[in-house]
Formats: structure tokens, sequence, C-alpha cells
């Protein structure tokens, strides 16, 4: 494996790929099986039909390869690569009946997955220039979160936590059942301590006086700005002076990144990343 995040190891990939195919062949392709000669050996291109960024391409290997270890790809594009309408990713060639099986899940991936990436490289390119790092969020799709979060990183972003249990974040609701952030902080602090586990704490806050608690209770590793105007994100990045990181969040649009990346923030968190990004049409052709 190349130097990818934890999340993305032999295992994971494996994991995803065999539900998937599961969910999509079930007791067997019928339509290839009835209609295409078991023994037909032939060929497909993947075209791109959009402008964007092109991200699956791994993944499309891999898919292929689960369900037919004899199918050859030559990839002409690889991910990351700025691609336009009628640009060829790669030629498939081997068995028809595998083709054709495998076809819809590449496709699956490969469309949403490049639409992520490409989503992801245009608000990048907004925040160029700035000290920020754009960050994805848990707003993905089930199940298909470990190739939504790996589109961001061919995208150019950067990944927040992948779950629930990699990064303790203590947001609005935490916080009021807790009876406040001073308490929530601690007790997760003694939690922690307790399970000997050394995650990282961020604490959201909604205004100047959170902040300004969040700092004093210590031991937080970041703070989140939520749904705070530039203005306000400005203050409260003087007030913080650099003694954790800071992360912009909530209802920021392409409209607004800029600013927010202007007020001295060192992360962006965007759930539209991955929940409104739209797919990069595309398709596998015979040829």
């Amino acid at each position: 494996m190349k130097n990818y995040p934890f999340y993305i190891t032999e295992e994971s990939l494996n994991f995803f790929i065999t539900n998937a195919l599961a969910e999509d062949i079930g007791e067997g392709d019928h339509s290839t099986l009835a209609s295409v000669p078991a023994d037909a050996q032939n060929q497909a291109k993947l075209i791109v039909k959009a402008d964007g960024v092109l991200a699956g391409v791994e993944m499309a290997l891999r898919v292929f390869a689960a369900v037919d270890k004899d199918l050859k790809v030559e990839v002409l594009l690889q991910d990351g690569a700025a691609v336009k309408y009628g640009d060829i990713a790669f030629v498939v060639r081997g068995k028809a009946q595998s083709i054709l099986s495998a076809e819809r899940l590449v496709l699956n991936c490969m469309q949403r997955m490049s639409g992520i990436a490409t989503y992801t490289h245009r608000l990048t390119q907004l925040i160029d220039g700035t000290s920020a790092k754009l960050l994805d969020t848990r707003k993905t799709t089930p199940n298909f979160r470990i190739a939504e979060k790996w589109a961001v990183l061919i995208g150019g972003g950067c990944n927040h936590r992948f779950g629930l249990f990699d990064m303790v974040m203590l947001k609005d609701n935490h916080i009021d059942y807790a009876g406040g952030i001073t308490q929530a902080v601690k007790a997760t602090q003694a939690y922690l301590e307790k399970l000997g586990k050394p995650l990282a704490i961020e604490v959201e806050t909604r205004n100047l006086e959170e902040v300004k608690e969040a700092l004093q209770v210590g031991g937080v590793a970041r703070i989140m700005l939520d749904n705070m105007s530039p203005e306000l994100m400005a203050q409260a990045v003087q007030i913080i002076d650099h003694q954790c990181e800071t992360e912009a969040s909530g209802g920021i649009t392409e409209q607004t990144i800029r600013m927010v990346a202007q007020t001295g923030v060192d992360f962006i968190s965007v759930g539209a990343l991955t929940h409104s990004a739209g797919s990069l049409d595309m398709s596998l052709k015979a040829f």
C-alpha cells in the first residue's frame, strides 16, 4: 500500500469491495451470463464525459481484480489527474463476462469519487495562498466513507477524523448534556486516562466566552469556531493565539470560504465536500 491514512488498508478495501459486489451481483449477473458466451474475450475503455479531477482509478483496479484476477488494465490517467471531456482513463481487457459484472461498481465508485475530488480541488483553489487547510467531515454516505474520504485526499483536501473512535470531538450536544465545556473536557480527560487512549480532544465553541473557557480548562488540542462570522472568527483566532489549533465550521460556502481562510484559522471543515458534491459523468464502453 502507498502512504495512505490508517483506514485505507488491504483489509478495509477488500471488505468494501466484497460487500459492494455481493450487493450488486447477488446470486449471479444473469443478464451477462445469459447473453455473453463464457469464453468471449473483449475490451472496454473508461471515457470521461466532463471536466474535473479524476479519482477512483486505484479502486477500479481492485474491483476488476476482485471480479477476475486475469483482467488486464492499461492505465492511461492516474488518480488526481485533471481531465476533460473525451479523455480515456484506462482500457480493460479480458473475459467479457467479467468486464460487464465489474462495470457498475467501477463506475459508481469513480463517478462519485471524481465528483468529490473535483469539488475539493475547487475549494482548495479558493483558499490558495492562505495558511488554512480544507477538511472533510463525517457527513458521508453509509458504508461508502472510505471511498469518499479517499477522494477528498485525491482532490487536495485533508481528512478530519474517520469516525467516532479516532478523535474526541465535544460538540454542542455533548457540552450541553455534560453541563458545560469545563465539565465535558474534564470528564473526557478522566475517561481517556482510565482507558489509556491518547486521543486528541476538539471542542466546539459558539461564542467568544466559550472560546475562552475551552482555553482555560486546558488539554484541548483544537477549538472549533462554529457558525461564527468571519469577524468573530478573527477575534477568536487572536484570543487563541496559537495555544491550540483552530477550525472553522458551519455554513461555509464557495462565496465565504476565502474570507474565512483569511481570519487565520488552521482548518476549515466543509460537510458539502462529501454530502453535496455531484458525480463526474463517465462511461465504460466496449470497442
